[in-house]
């Protein structure tokens, strides 16, 4: 059990806990959210004992250990494995007595505590965890000092789940692992048999994982049972109640308020206006529950839309230095796709991705892309690009070379720097606001194509949803890399798996992919097979049908593209009909545009019984 009782804590002049109180039950697994900079980290040290409250205090039971992922990513010549390993601290000293010991009693004592402690399946477990967060066998016995921070940061997370704390505490523990890692993630916490107190703003990993939530607000925390959806859902109805409860307080106090100043006066009713003065003097102001505004992220659409395919490939390859990562694609995207990438950090989804937007040429086959094709790309390691000097205005000034100050401004505010956020050093701005920035620039003048890479990272979960809405009104082709299933689910419409040194398409959506992961974690087969028997056939069942189909849905779009350009032709005949002259300037070329008109609306009609007929076809053969 944890309890925080009390707890006051200030950072220079902000009050980041006031009086703040909760208690997490023993075995709960418990998702820590609130707004960036609300002070969740705070808590972990304060819990930690890394600094010492202002008042209150935070307590676990005696000798229960607490396991953190330490802020540095750990390095040096060891082996990824045995790090891992070393962090059971009680094998490890065990095992090193247990050289030297020659007293029989204590050495038969060793014996029986590493087997209590299941010391011997050790490597076993640690190089499952490793497995799961992403390091094959071979890497698992390479050296920390050859990996990036990233992948420094998955040992030493690795480490932590391997050492079985009492009280697990993570700090968006995803931030450094690909896809396949969170689901393996999601999956390992979700049968993790101790308390888990986990800060993230993943709402899957919230509603797969967790059983309660902890809401930091306003320098309160309260506690709430259930998952996000279901906190969310509990959140709402409590605003609603409160919402309520103040309307008929005011009504009450308006009433009381209105006797009192009615009979004030007289004295026959002076006493009983005295006694409602006291009850309006004792009425407690119910406080609503106020959601802070998520500035809306917005992607400017492009100008004109371009002849589909945007991009093609055939048979290409791409890769370094002459060096082919990915052999073989045959692929195409059209002008309103959106696609998720798949496939584990390593795999060549960046690859990919630059291969698309042009910053890498293709080794072999052929590429064709259309003409003027715009293409804008965010990658959160852009961000270390930002002039740190600079400010939100600068950036955008540098794009608006001439333009007036307040045209710039008003670009600022469009992108979510209004007023004056948008002259804030570029070095005091949040990751989350720098992300924005970078995004912003990233559309800046309308692409076609927006090529976005981990674009949650940093984000908040009302900021993620606000970052799906901007996708989802986007009218442009989105190709999409994240670890956020949710955002994935919600976005994608295509998947497309990087794996074996190709591009192909994924048959199957996110619950499948999930399975497939989970299977490859536990010794499946690194093929596409690995997804289990019957759910491998229903998927290539499924693949054959749309493959069947495909001639069909063909019809069906080129009827929608029919459709669409005869309503543009009617737009404009209408609006050439709207013009206040025009049967008296030209009664001739009015009445041929009439003439025309109705024969745009036969023509749309058949086009729309066409579309109807098509499209029942292809439900019913679809099943």
């Amino acid at each position: 059990m944890l309890a925080i009782d009390d707890l006051t804590y200030r950072l220079g002049p902000r009050l980041l806990f006031d009086n703040a109180s909760a208690i997490i039950p023993a075995g709960a697994r418990v998702g820590f959210v609130g707004r960036n900079g609300a002070g969740k980290t705070t808590l972990f040290r304060l819990i930690c004992g890394e600094i010492a409250a202002e008042g209150g205090s935070t307590s676990i039971p005696r000798l229960a250990r607490i396991g953190r992922v330490e802020q540095e990513a750990p390095g040096g010549p060891g082996k990824l494995v045995d790090f891992v390993l070393a962090a059971d601290v009680e094998r490890a000293r065990l095992l090193e007595e247990a050289e030297t010991a020659t007293d029989p009693m204590r050495i038969a004592d060793i014996q029986m505590r590493l087997a209590d402690i299941d010391a011997h399946s050790a490597p076993a477990r640690a190089g499952a965890i490793l497995s799961g967060l992403g390091f094959d066998h071979e890497a698992q016995n390479r050296a920390l000092s050859e990996f990036s921070g990233g992948w420094r940061m998955r040992v030493a997370l690795a480490a932590v789940l391997f050492s079985r704390p009492d009280l697990l505490l993570l700090d968006e523990p995803t931030n450094y692992l690909d896809l396949e890692g969170t689901l393996w993630l999601i999956d390992y916490l979700a049968r993790y048999p101790a308390t888990i107190v986990v800060i993230s703003h993943d709402r899957d990993l919230l509603d797969d994982v967790a059983d309660h939530i902890l809401h930091l607000e306003q320098a309160k925390l309260t506690l709430w049972k259930g998952n996000y959806t279901s906190f969310e859902k509990q959140r709402r109805e409590q605003q609603a109640i409160r919402l309520k409860q103040i309307r008929k307080d005011e009504d009450k106090r308006a009433h009381l308020q209105a006797f009192v100043d009615r009979f004030r006066a007289q004295a026959t009713k002076a006493r009983q206006a005295q006694s409602r003065l006291k009850m309006l003097e004792k009425m407690e102001p119910v406080q609503a529950i106020v959601d802070q505004d998520v500035l809306p992220f917005n992607f400017p659409s492009p100008a004109k839309q371009l002849s589909p395919p945007i991009v093609a490939m055939e048979g290409a390859s791409v890769g370094y230095d002459g060096r082919a990562v990915l052999n073989r694609l045959s692929l195409s995207i059209s002008n309103d796709d959106r696609i998720g990438l798949l496939g584990s950090n390593g795999n060549g989804k960046s690859t990919f991705a630059k291969l698309v937007a042009g910053r890498l040429d293709a080794l072999a086959g052929k590429v064709t892309r259309a003409s003027k094709l715009d293409v804008g790309f965010f990658a959160q390691h852009q961000i270390d690009d930002l002039d740190v000097r600079g400010t939100p205005y600068t950036h955008v000034a540098q794009r608006m070379k001439d333009a007036p100050e307040a045209r710039i401004r008003a670009r600022c505010a469009q992108i979510g720097f209004p007023n004056v956020k948008a002259d804030t050093r570029i070095e005091l701005l949040s990751g989350g606001e720098k992300a924005r920035l970078l995004m912003g620039l990233a559309t800046f003048d309308g692409p076609h194509l927006i090529i976005m890479d981990e674009p949650t990272n940093h984000l908040d979960i009302d900021s993620r949803a606000a970052l799906i809405e901007a996708i989802n009104q986007y009218e442009g082709a989105i190709i999409l890399v994240s670890h956020d299933r949710h955002l994935l689910e919600a976005c994608a419409d295509r998947l497309w798996l990087v794996a074996e040194g190709s591009v192909k398409s994924f048959d199957g959506d996110m619950d499948d992919y999930r399975r497939f992961v989970l299977d490859q974690a536990s010794g499946g087969d690194n093929g596409r097979k690995g997804t289990g028997g019957a759910q491998a056939e229903q998927r290539r069942e499924a693949a054959k049908t749309r493959k069947e189909l495909a001639p069909l849905k063909k019809k069906i779009e080129a009827a929608e593209e029919r459709m669409k350009k005869l309503e543009g032709l009617l737009r404009r005949v209408d609006e050439a009909l709207a013009q206040p002259d025009a049967f008296t300037r030209d009664p001739g070329k009015a009445a041929q545009l009439a003439q025309q008109r109705a024969e745009l609306e036969r023509a749309i009609a058949a086009a729309e019984d066409e579309w109807l007929t098509l499209s029942a076809e292809y439900e019913d053969a679809a099943g």
